[in-house]
């Protein structure tokens, strides 16, 4: 590893060195030349804005940028139309289509740029200067980035990942993140890690609007958004800036992106089958430009998903639809329609298998097919005893609008909802009138997401705001799972309802023209109105006869940041970042006796400083970053006894934690299509030692706390991986080794070891690319965990440890496992106009 880390070093300081800036084309009139000039909204030159001309066939792409005048010269094109698109930071992309360049036309452009929402930001691609190993790379770099950023392609999630494929497998293309899906990939709930942080210390967004779980801000990997809806992902390891929205920025932020909307009109129909029974349909559309002054451009797609599950009855069944629609009313206003649903239905219990189930019956035993054993009981591992049922639902209306003077308006008005109503027998060892239980868990959300901004030579200012209002409903009942009849008191009942406000104010200042710096403030308030009702003892108990009890309780965090980025050359720029987030204590806080607290806690927060370099050069990209966190950890709960609080709960801090890290990535162009592509990290995630502290009013005895590594935090992870990519060719081997590390046994850290463990994956493509109708069809063939590992990666101890306990293996230790090899061919019929 040493090596490893001290070769990408010595590599980073000779390409700084190395670098030079790409030359532009001088001016020519000669046929085949493309030239113009870019402007921002004041009418001042653009310098260092990307400019991409690609043939309507697509088997043409020239790149270039424009000069410090703002100009920008192409030559060497071949008779025939083009598209024509300008990036730049800060400012929204422009594109010109149907660009005749020829003998007999040799155009030149005036193209003005509109200042970007936070939303269009993300979407900008990383490609600011020539480069064909940026070109070519899974993942991108952004060299006005001012936070770790990467950026994971289009083309890398259609060709390098599995047709079921969900966000959290798409994730794994970045440094330092790993997710397992026991039952295969895309076939149940999977969650993310990076840097610490576990799923709900970051922010997820779609589009820009943030989604999450009521209760905790934690995520649906199988019943939001399919891999078919995502586009794109920019994912921020980093607070971001004040306009980064969202309710755990510290950890970072996870931009999931819609697919962009094509000019032609087209048609795709793919059937997938493999490994486990998996078969998946699915059928898209895309209007291309329609209406009336083609304004319009309209998106559909629909997909069924059935699939047995590499583990034993964990059947998965998920019918999903969603729908884009654009349409522009002039040049300065666009109108964006969104909606999305999922209807899942799975087998899968609330618990993993025990170690000792999967000694006797094979490392993908889950669930039995039989209700009665072999002694004429009924089986409690019946998978007939666990049900999910999983309706959702996602909609937004956006407006950007150019408001004339460099103004610009960006909103989105949303709604969203979540209904969980899942059955499972809740003991493995019998079948009775209460070991079964039935739960919901509902929520439906409605908010906005507003920003307004100006543009001028100075640089960027943004301010807005981000509301949310959200209703939930919660319960937990004892049943009997032979004929699910509830008992009439529940485990426990609650609704909450919570506002969330985040307004923003930044401004990007350009301080030299190769020196931009972004300062902002984040207030985040939220309240939350919480309505408990009586239970039988799990949770608030009988409440003294009252039906319920309510309690309210409000939070508000000060969040500043900054970050700056300076462009060293066009293709290697620095930055440097300080910020802060915040997470509200859950409702959870309120889950003691008759629902009494006392000395409400304070939102937690994190700092994150950082800085990287990215650089681009013909035949090598490469992205490089270091980082050190201090984590303010949850709060722990205490119920006195005794005395004049006897039964009240009083919450206080755990121990803070500190992360500091290093990470890399990079793509090595070779010849003809042929990339080398690698990341890694190094990391320390560790508890700061405490003392012992004695017995309070509000806290109990705490024991003398030990410096030790955070749970699910890997010491180091490496990707490799070699890819091909041709006209009609798409191969791709990668390969991610997650190092080792260690899971809590109880209130124990660093109590279970976890040895390192590895997955790689194969894709082979091939597209058809004839100039026919048939153009986009095309044969996929995947290989998920090629070598057939079966590591274990988590373990719940049976048996909780003590200080002075070390863990020892048991029997009825449960254990997350890598799922089995799996293969998947899928076929594709693509239909859209001759020639595209």
């Amino acid at each position: 590893m040493k090596r490893w880390l001290s070769v990408v070093i010595a590599n980073i300081s000779l390409m700084m060195v190395a670098a030079l800036p790409l030359p532009l084309a001088a001016q020519s009139n000669e046929p085949g030349t493309l030239q113009g000039s870019v402007v921002d909204p004041k009418g001042q030159a653009v310098s260092g804005a990307v400019v991409t001309v690609q043939s309507e066939s697509k088997d043409e792409i020239h790149k270039g940028a424009t000069n410090s005048e703002g100009r920008f010269v192409v030559t060497g094109l071949a008779d025939g139309s083009y598209t024509v698109v300008i990036s730049s930071s800060g400012f929204a992309p422009a594109t010109r289509n149907h660009v005749r360049v020829g003998a007999d036309a040799t155009p030149a452009l005036s193209i003005p740029l509109a200042v970007a929402s936070v939303a269009e930001e993300v979407t900008v691609t990383a490609e600011d200067v020539t480069s064909e190993a940026a070109q070519l790379s899974p993942v991108k770099a952004m060299l006005d980035a001012g936070s770790a950023r990467t950026e994971i392609t289009n083309s890398y999630i259609r060709e390098f990942t599995s047709p079921v494929t969900d966000f959290t497998d798409i994730m794994q293309a970045a440094p330092g993140t790993f997710s397992v899906s026991p039952n295969g990939v895309g076939l149940g709930q999977s969650n993310t890690f990076y840097r610490g942080f576990a799923d709900g210390d970051y922010t997820i967004t779609y589009d820009g609007i943030p989604f999450e779980d009521t209760n905790s801000p934690t995520h649906h990997s199988w019943a939001f958004f399919p891999g078919p809806t995502i586009g794109g992902v920019d994912f921020d390891r980093s607070p971001g800036t004040a306009s980064d929205i969202g309710p755990t920025n510290f950890g970072g932020s996870i931009h999931l992106l819609s697919p962009q909307l094509p000019i032609e009109k087209g048609y795709i129909l793919d059937y997938s089958y493999g490994s486990f029974n998996t078969q998946l349909i699915d059928g898209q559309y895309n209007s291309g430009l329609i209406g009336s002054g083609k304004k319009a451009n309209l998106w559909f797609e629909g997909n069924h998903m059935s699939s047995d599950g590499y583990e034993t009855f964990n059947y998965q069944r998920r019918t999903s639809g969603a729908l884009k629609f654009n349409y522009k009313f002039s040049d300065k206003t666009v109108l964006s329609l969104f909606s999305s649903v999922v209807i899942l239905d799975s087998n899968t219990p609330n618990a993993s298998p025990t170690r000792a189930q999967i000694a006797e019956f094979g490392d993908n035993y889950l669930l039995d097919g039989t209700q009665y054993l072999a002694n004429g009981n009924l089986d409690p591992n019946y998978y007939r005893y666990f049900f999910y049922h999983v309706p959702t639902d996602f909609e937004y209306a956006g407006l950007t609008s150019d408001l004339g003077h460099g103004w610009k308006l960006d909103t989105k008005a949303y709604t969203y909802s979540y209904y969980n109503h899942q059955h499972y027998n809740g003991s493995g060892t019998k079948i009775s009138a209460t070991s079964a239980t039935d739960k919901l868990n509902s929520y439906n959300r409605l908010g906005d997401t507003l920003t307004v901004s100006q543009a001028s030579k100075y640089g960027v200012f943004r301010a807005g705001l981000w509301y949310e209002w959200s209703y939930t409903n919660r319960y937990q009942t004892p049943a009997n799972p032979t004929d699910w009849i509830d008992q009439t008191v529940p485990n426990f009942h609650e609704n909450f309802w919570t506002n969330s406000v985040q307004p923003f104010a930044e401004y990007q200042y350009v301080a030299i023209p190769k020196l931009t710096i972004t300062l902002g403030i984040k207030d985040a308030y939220y309240n939350m109105s919480l309505k408990q009702y009586a239970d039988n003892g799990k949770i608030v108990g009988n409440l003294g006869g009252a039906p319920y009890v309510t309690n309210d309780a409000g939070y508000n965090s000060w969040l500043p940041s900054f970050e700056a980025n300076y462009r060293v050359r066009p293709n290697w720029s620095v930055y440097g970042q300080f910020g802060q987030g915040s997470i509200i204590p859950p409702s959870s806080v309120f889950d003691v006796t008759n629902a009494e607290v006392k000395g409400l806690p304070n939102p937690t927060k994190a700092s994150t400083y950082q800085g990287g370099t990215v650089l681009k050069l013909n035949r090598l990209s490469l992205d490089a970053d270091g980082y050190y966190i201090r984590f303010q950890n949850a709060y722990s709960s205490f119920t006195p006894t005794s005395g004049p609080d006897e039964g009240i709960s009083y919450e206080y801090l755990s121990p803070d934690s500190r992360t500091k890290g290093f990470e890399a990535e990079g793509n090595l162009y070779l010849a003809h299509g042929l990339s080398v592509f690698l990341n890694g990290t190094v990391t320390t995630a560790k508890y700061v030692a405490a003392p012992a502290q004695a017995a309070t009013s509000t806290t109990p005895a705490i024991a003398a706390t030990p410096s030790a590594w955070v749970a699910s935090t890997p010491h180091d992870t490496e990707s490799e991986g070699l890819t091909y990519q041709d006209r009609h060719w798409d191969l791709g081997f990668f390969n991610k080794r997650i190092g080792s590390q260690w899971n809590d046994n109880g209130s124990v850290h660093q109590a279970v070891p976890i040895d390192s463990f590895s997955v790689s994956n194969l894709f082979l493509n091939y597209t058809l690319h004839n100039g026919s109708r048939f153009d986009e069809s095309k044969i996929k063939l995947s290989f998920n965990n090629l070598f057939d590992n079966h590591n274990v990666t988590a373990i719940t101890p049976a048996n909780a440890a003590t200080s002075t306990t070390p863990f020892a293996e048991n029997g009825a230790d449960t254990l997350t496992l890598l799922p089995g090899r799996s293969v998947m061919v899928t076929f594709q019929m693509g239909l859209g106009p001759k020639g595209r």
